[in-house]
């Protein structure tokens, strides 16, 4: 399996090169964003292990003009520790996972397999249900013709549902992929954000798109109604 490594810190980038090599992958290191972008786009990955902060162009805008270029590589961006926008942005934009420095060696090889199981299936530029619409890589929401403005994680939160449309998420599933894995508050907060959604985009509508399935999670209808 090839993988793309856009890293300027030289230290860690090698030794992520190195790492991986010992797990059967084929690894190419970037060091900066223009590059990276070149590489990602006209060359042939599996997967990309892409960091923010780069020079010459930042991981946000390579990853913006990957997903325009529609090329849906499966991506896992590096942010610094503290960088919880970071992710929410990321995600936002299209990557597919992300890890905060420092981070283990094994976690970091173990999501590269769990990205490579799932593939790189093409994904819209805009998800939709019905009249509702959602721009990632713009970070716009519509409804029948209205701008809906969310925050960051009720963005990132509507995606997520979006791309599983008509299917029951858990809020453990919701946690993963919205929050963080490891993730140890009030479990509660997945309906709270729910229901921040349901007054921007269902109440002022007339729509009920988020059903909730008692004991299971949460339904996005895929017609939006």
């Amino acid at each position: 399996m090839r993988v793309l490594v856009i890293e300027d810190e030289r230290g860690l980038a090698e030794a992520i090169v190195d790492g991986l090599a010992e797990e059967g992958f084929v690894a190419d290191v970037v060091y900066e964003g223009v590059e990276g972008l070149w590489r990602a786009v006209h060359e042939p990955y599996d997967v990309i292990v892409l960091d923010l902060m780069l020079p010459g162009m930042s991981g946000y805008e390579v990853l913006k003009r990957l997903r325009a270029a529609d090329v849906w590589t499966p991506v896992i961006v590096l942010t610094a520790k503290d960088g919880e926008y970071d992710e929410a942005d990321a995600l936002d934009l299209g990557a597919d996972d992300y890890l905060s420095k420092p981070f283990s060696y094994v976690v970091l090889v173990a999501r590269l397999r769990a990205l490579l199981r799932r593939g790189a299936p093409a994904r819209p530029a805009v998800l939709s249900a019905g009249d509702l619409a959602l721009d990632p890589a713009g970070h716009r929401c519509h409804r029948a013709g209205r701008e809906i403005t969310l925050t960051a994680r009720e963005f990132t939160l509507l995606e997520f549902l979006l791309r599983h449309p008509d299917e029951v998420v858990s809020k453990t599933d919701i946690l993963e992929h919205v929050w963080e894995e490891d993730f140890d508050g009030d479990t509660n907060i997945v309906e709270v954000y729910v229901g921040y959604l349901r007054r921007k985009i269902d109440a002022p509508f007339g729509r009920r798109t988020i059903e909730t399935v008692r004991g299971a999670g949460y339904r996005l209808s895929g017609t939006g109604r």
